[in-house]
């Protein structure tokens, strides 16, 4: 009987949205403000406080005017000084207040409540006055509970019942939150926003690859096994060659076999010097390394049909075998390099490996300012399910990468933050991992190699690893 009870009518679920709400900063601010006001009060006028004489007080009043001016001047300023450092100190407790203002507000301003007018007696008077009163406000709950914020709505059967199930892009736009799930839950509808979503980025010595998933933040990781395909973009200065950067780290450190693509010969093909023969930054090069690429990607598929322990529906890594990850960096500005045949000849490869590469472990992981569409034509933008862009962008860019969703963008000059798709259809705000400064990718890069051939020597050695995985597959080609 107790434990029903506890479920039916004692759980918990937040502090409830009330009308007085709406002004809950200034209220908070007063809270502050008039005990701090009066206590500083006192001690200016303690002295004379304690020798207080009324009888003499009326016979030679007069105004101490240097000592009130000097008091309330000074309490004024100790309250308002208060009320900042609380502001500063106790932040988030802020945030919460001003965001239930804000819920306390949108119901105001939405008319998500029923008024009538009663009539009341005046003080003091026999005569009456009409005055409005609330007889419906909803019953609305704000909790922030493991970083997410929790909004819970009664589904009370009321006029506003249906307007209440699609507030979720309200309550993320004016939360600055990102919306994460929706459900009802016992005669509630639930809305769960994350919570400020910097908290869960994570330092680069965190994004390790493993069992095909790559964390990337705490509540966001690319399952590339499941979400082939990453698009990436970014103007200068975003944070984009660093992104791609780290990434490259952990797939090396995977044991992948790491194939690179700068048309702009720049940052990544630098890599040259520890990934000898798997960088290229020529014309030819790129276009040799692609069709490569889809070749090994046929042969691997019909090789896997042939080994002894194939199954159907299984891909790459049940085999034992390695994922293969292409980086194309500035692929749009490569692109306007060639002429037609050529292009179409780059296409036509880029369709093959999105279409047919997630089950042989071929994933493209491709970098761009800007994705135009007619470079991703034929349905090749939607095969990359994992998207990210970072640093400012248009919402003509924005709508290129995400989409035509419901989402309010807000630019912030902050290195390596911007927004991601993770498959889930919502778009996220996303940081990347941290790269402390002065960070050597070259050397950590190189190390990352060197552990990984040093494994696998190891494991050959102990006959732990079949001769199908030790042999991998590679690239001896030079850059074109």
């Amino acid at each position: 009987m107790s434990d029903f009870l506890n479920k039916r009518f004692w759980k918990y679920r937040g502090k409830r949205i009330r009308p007085y709400m709406r002004n809950n900063v200034k209220l908070a601010g007063a809270i502050i403000f008039v005990p701090v006001f009066l206590l500083s009060m006192f001690l200016f006028w303690r002295e004379q406080l304690i020798h207080f004489d009324l009888s003499q007080v009326i016979k030679n009043f007069e105004w101490n005017v240097p000592l009130i001016f000097k008091s309330v001047l000074c309490s004024v300023l100790i309250a308002v000084g208060s009320i900042v450092a609380s502001y500063f100190l106790l932040f988030d407790s802020y945030k919460k207040i001003l965001h239930r203002q804000k819920i306390a507000k949108m119901i105001f301003s939405n008319k998500f409540y029923e008024k009538e007018n009663v009539k009341v007696r005046k003080i003091f008077s026999n005569e009456t006055d009409s005055k409005e009163k609330i007889t419906y406000f909803p019953r609305m709950y704000y909790q922030v509970k493991n970083n997410h914020i929790y909004i819970r709505i009664a589904m009370d059967m009321s006029r506003f019942q249906n307007r209440f199930l699609d507030l979720g892009k309200d309550l993320e736009n004016g939360l600055f939150c990102d919306l994460v799930d929706k459900q009802m839950e016992e005669g509630f509808v639930c809305f769960k926003l994350l919570y400020d979503v910097k908290k869960n980025r994570i330092s680069i010595d965190d994004a390790v690859a493993e069992n095909g998933v790559l964390p990337l933040m705490k509540h966001i990781s690319w399952q590339f096994d499941k979400l082939p395909h990453m698009l990436i973009a970014g103007g200068t200065g975003g944070g984009k060659t660093y992104f791609m950067l780290t990434i490259i780290k952990a797939c090396v450190g995977l044991g992948a076999d790491v194939r690179i693509l700068d048309p702009k010969n720049a940052d990544l093909a630098d890599l040259e010097e520890v990934l000898p023969k798997k960088v290229y930054s020529q014309k030819n090069g790129i276009l040799m390394c692609l069709r490569k690429s889809v070749d090994g990607m046929m042969e691997r598929m019909d090789e896997m049909k042939q080994m002894s322990n194939y199954k159907t529906g299984e891909n790459y890594a049940y085999l034992g075998l390695k994922p293969v990850f292409i980086f194309f960096d500035e692929y749009v500005a490569f692109m306007d390099l060639l002429d037609m045949k050529e292009r179409n000849e780059a296409l036509s490869y880029m369709k093959q490996l999105v279409m047919l590469g997630r089950q042989a472990g071929y994933f493209l992981v491709l970098g761009a300012q800007r994705p135009d569409a007619k470079y991703l034509a034929d349905g090749i933008r939607d095969q990359f399910s994992f998207r990210v862009s970072l640093g400012l962008m248009s919402d003509t860019g924005y709508g290129m990468m995400f989409g035509d969703v419901d989402k309010a963008y807000v630019n912030k000059k902050e290195t390596g933050r911007g927004y991601a798709n993770v498959g889930t259809g919502s778009v996220l705000e996303f940081y990347s991992p941290i790269v402390p400064k002065g960070y050597d990718f070259m050397s950590s890069i190189k190390n990352a190699l060197v552990g990984v051939e040093g494994a696998q020597a190891t494991a050959v050695a102990s006959g732990s690893v079949s001769d199908q995985t030790a042999s991998g597959e590679g690239m001896s080609e030079a850059n074109g």
